[in-house]
């Protein structure tokens, strides 16, 4: 283990590691070092990537969560930030996921001017997306429920084959087919 006591010759991904393989002993004073010096930079890699930065703070505390939670499949022979940027994406994309699932999905027909004004950023693009729904409808209804749900809703592939009684890699290919025909009908 490396040294923490006198961690002004380590980097930052060595001292966090010292740190963290210090608190799986359990050292108490390393873990809460270690907490302390994660959470500002957990906010700092996700606040720049959000539409509302009040998130991150609740996406911090996730992130957190789960280092305490996860810290005993932490390996100290591995450097420990790509190990924390992968549990930053997964809070990051599990919360985003809830937060946009709990909006529920109004659907309207895109010919609604009303939508129109309130979603479309750019209106002179709004017959794109007619016509990205009207070309969604050449495929089948199993083609389009799960690109819908992948592709434009977010879902996760895990979750939409669970849902559909299919494989993962199944849903990916469906997913992807359904993307490349998209662009060549849209073309």
């Amino acid at each position: 283990m490396a040294k923490i006591n006198n961690d002004d010759d380590l980097t930052q991904d060595e001292r966090w590691r010292a740190f963290a393989q210090a608190a799986q002993d359990g050292d108490k004073q390393s873990y809460s070092k270690l907490l302390s010096q994660i959470a500002p930079y957990i906010r700092a890699t996700i606040s720049h990537s959000l539409a509302n930065p009040e998130w991150a703070d609740d996406i911090t505390q996730e992130v957190l969560i789960s280092v305490h939670k996860s810290l005993n499949t932490y390996s100290p022979k591995r450097p420990f930030k790509p190990w924390l940027r992968a549990l930053i994406n997964f809070r990051r994309a599990d919360y985003l996921r809830k937060y946009y699932s709990k909006k529920g999905n109004e659907q309207t027909s895109l010919d609604n001017p009303e939508f129109i004004k309130k979603y479309v950023t750019e209106p002179s693009l709004a017959d794109e997306y007619i016509d990205v729904d009207r070309a969604l409808k050449e495929f089948t209804d199993e083609q389009r429920n799960i690109f819908t749900k992948v592709k434009i809703e977010g879902h996760a592939i895990k979750d939409v084959a669970e849902e559909l009684d299919m494989s993962e890699s199944a849903v990916k290919v469906s997913a992807h087919r359904t993307l490349q025909k998209l662009r060549g009908l849209l073309r």
